[in-house]
């Protein structure tokens, strides 16, 4: 049975007024039945009140569902269909760019940085156990960037007839209208074509799109004849979406158990769902985070990862939190910090700046890979023989132990996540779990943590400078 995640707050708890956090268990738990009832109200297909609108609570039961699906039906089914997929890209290619913004790119990014090797592209294909180089764009419009890429797969994939020479695209986006995915897949799509040349059966075939069912996208794909097509599901915004096949193709390319990592994910919900106050991770951290935000001013979570494997995990968690709670005026400010090393950057400012920081530390256990020792050497001259013999997991412990004394000395909360070791179960705990926190605590404050309004405003308004430029041209042309 797979170990779970655990969520130690005793650190921080020890700075509150007794009865603090006990004061919140009636709306704590008031919330998380809005929650569940959210996900009924959904799947009801019966009207959605204006204030709930829009209601994207289906990744809460998604996971569920999905491995359900999969059992009944192991070839028809959404993941049996994933997992063909990926196996024929894996066989066939060697190379992948993922193009995609925001929910469309962080979580998968974030199982890559988590549970591949690292240097994973550097590696040869055999090293790689055949799984393909990951490249992620189409989240930027950085002209350098974009070239740079470019010119990488041209140098890097000169072989159509090897699958040791070939590459393809996934392009997520659930409208295909979001400005700069499009932009990207238009130019990779162009080098990709001239790559394969006159086989229009392999664009078709190493192009997949994952999408809306309508859309700019969905109809490209329809009229393109691409081989294999998959859904961006209604009821699912796209930062709660790393669950759906906007994660798990990914993921199953890159080799990973998404069977593991939706079971993870499963557990979670069932954590939250059953468990009581005080033993239940998604409630503690909500609380905590509450009340420190409430009664102590502190509107900045800083999510401490140990170990720079889990620093996209913590991007992926930035955008969840800001744009699901940061409306109305209201919503912490989300930074992720990856230590050691930002113990030699931020700090500083954590150890003795303004006390307005909750620091969440996110610790994984155990390393995945052989512990290293550190060796001794004759001359001694950088005084390390005394360590010699420690571990460098048995280092990174002291520093955990020795930073959250220095806080706790000068009376600066922290609360610790526990991961036994970090994989695909793991990996799929941590996003349900951050993802239903969230949720909750949109629902405990009296925010929708649905929809995000202030990103559409930038989308228009920069669609009406291009035009408005775009028509200025026209008119000096002529």
């Amino acid at each position: 049975m797979a170990a779970h995640l655990t969520y130690d707050p005793t650190a921080a708890h020890r700075l509150l007024k007794q009865d603090t956090l006990r004061d919140l268990e009636s709306d704590l738990l008031s919330a998380r039945k809005e929650v569940f009832d959210d996900v009924a109200l959904l799947r009801s297909g019966g009207e959605i009140p204006k204030a709930k609108q829009p209601l994207d609570s289906g990744f809460i039961d998604f996971p569920r569902r999905t491995l359900d699906d999969y059992a009944a039906d192991r070839n028809g089914s959404l993941l049996g269909r994933i997992l063909d997929t990926a196996e024929m890209l894996r066989g066939e290619l060697d190379g992948i760019v993922s193009l995609g913004i925001g929910g469309s790119y962080m979580g998968a990014r974030a199982l890559f940085e988590a549970l591949c090797r690292p240097y994973h592209n550097e590696l040869s294909r055999k090293l790689r156990n055949g799984v393909p180089r990951v490249y992620f764009e189409g989240n930027n419009v950085d002209n350098d960037v974009l070239h740079g890429l470019l010119q990488l797969v041209k140098s890097v994939f000169t072989n159509p007839g090897d699958a040791a020479g070939r590459w393809g695209l996934i392009v997520i986006s659930k409208s295909g209208g979001t400005l700069e995915t499009a932009a990207a897949f238009r130019l990779f799509r162009q080098a990709l074509e001239a790559f394969y040349g006159d086989d229009r059966d392999a664009i078709r075939k190493y192009v997949i799109p994952i999408t809306g069912a309508s859309g700019k996208l969905h109809d490209l794909s329809v009229n393109q004849g691409c081989r294999s097509e998959f859904p961006v599901p209604d009821g699912i915004g796209g930062r709660f979406s790393v669950l759906t096949a906007v994660g798990l193709l990914p993921a199953a390319v890159m080799g990973l158990d998404v069977v593991k990592l939706l079971e993870g994910a499963v557990a979670a919900t069932e954590n939250f769902r059953k468990q009581p106050f005080g033993d239940n991770p998604v409630l503690d951290y909500t609380a905590t985070c509450r009340v420190f935000e409430e009664e102590h001013g502190m509107t900045i979570r800083v999510l401490s990862t140990w170990g720079s494997r889990l620093e996209a995990l913590g991007l992926w968690y930035d955008q969840l939190l800001s744009e699901s709670l940061g409306k109305s005026e209201q919503g912490a400010t989300p930074i992720t910090v990856v230590n050691t090393r930002d113990l030699h950057s931020r700090g500083q400012q954590h150890q003795e700046g303004r006390r307005d920081k909750l620091i969440t530390n996110l610790v994984v256990d155990s390393p995945s890979t052989e512990p290293i020792s550190l060796p001794e050497f004759p001359g001694d001259e950088d005084d390390l023989n005394q360590h010699a013999g420690k571990t460098a997991p048995e280092l990174l412990r002291a520093a955990i132990a020795g930073t959250n004394k220095a806080y706790a000395d000068d009376h600066r909360p922290t609360a610790d996540i526990h991961v036994p070791v970090l994989n695909e179960f793991a990996m799929g705990e941590l996003f349900q779990f951050f993802m239903l926190a969230t949720a909750l605590e949109g629902r405990l404050i009296g925010i929708n943590p649905y929809g995000q309004p202030g990103v559409e405003a930038y989308k228009r308004n920069m669609n009406a400078v291009l035009k408005a430029e775009g028509g200025r041209r026209k008119a000096d042309a002529q």
